[in-house]
């Protein structure tokens, strides 16, 4: 969230834009999206275009010559020097409730960033998951992200199981409506800052504060 406040402000700022970004912006346009996805829609509130670019626009672009993915870039540089100065703090009751789990439970991790492993791997929690189907293997496999369900559903081949016989923890609006929309047993909604009633709406089956609340 910091990384794209710090990111959209400066750009918002460089074009007068006088409606500032707030946290509602995030979770409005950008949480649990794909990253160029997120630009576009936040974009898309302010009325602003940009040209799409490619995948390797620079990050430094000057001021009026930005693109959507130049964008998406500079936010993940600035997220990649947060992890590697400050590390990545797992939540605890994330972590209490995952030591509940029966040994052998399979967990996947199903996130539209393409830095999950870097942030796994800063929290220490990387070997708990069998899978990562992450925004690179999005790219790769040429799956929608969310809200489309293909990610989750992905996940769920890979794991081996039904999607009836699976649950989806999301924090995300468009993560709840991915597990909605993939017919999974359960989808818990965790309100991070979304809202409980977005997430209910969405089509959380139960919405929680904190997973220890299930432990």
């Amino acid at each position: 969230m910091r990384a794209w406040a710090r990111m959209f402000d400066e750009f918002l700022t460089s074009r007068g834009v006088s409606e500032p970004y707030t946290d509602a912006d995030y979770y409005s346009h950008v949480d649990g999206r794909p990253r160029y996805d997120g630009v576009r829609e936040m974009l898309a509130s302010r009325g602003i275009e940009l040209p799409e670019g490619g995948d390797d626009d620079p990050a430094d672009q000057p001021a009026g010559e930005e693109t959507v993915r130049g964008l998406g870039n500079r936010k993940n540089d600035l997220v990649l020097t947060m992890i590697e100065e400050e590390g990545v703090q797992a939540y605890p009751g994330t972590l209490a409730y995952l030591d509940t789990l029966p040994s052998d439970a399979r967990l996947a991790i199903v996130s539209s960033s393409r830095n999950a492993q870097q942030v796994l791997r800063g929290a220490g929690i990387l070997e708990r998951f069998v899978e990562i189907v992450d925004g690179n293997v999005a790219a790769a496999q040429d799956l929608p992200g969310k809200p489309a369900p293909d990610t989750f559903l992905h996940a769920a081949r890979l794991l081996g199981v039904d999607p009836q016989d699976a649950v989806v923890y999301e924090d995300a609006v468009s993560g709840v409506r991915a597990g909605a929309a993939g017919g999974f047993g359960a989808v818990v909604g965790v309100n991070r800052g979304a809202g409980r009633e977005a997430l209910r709406g969405a089509g959380a089956t139960l919405v929680v504060d904190d997973l220890e609340e299930l432990a």
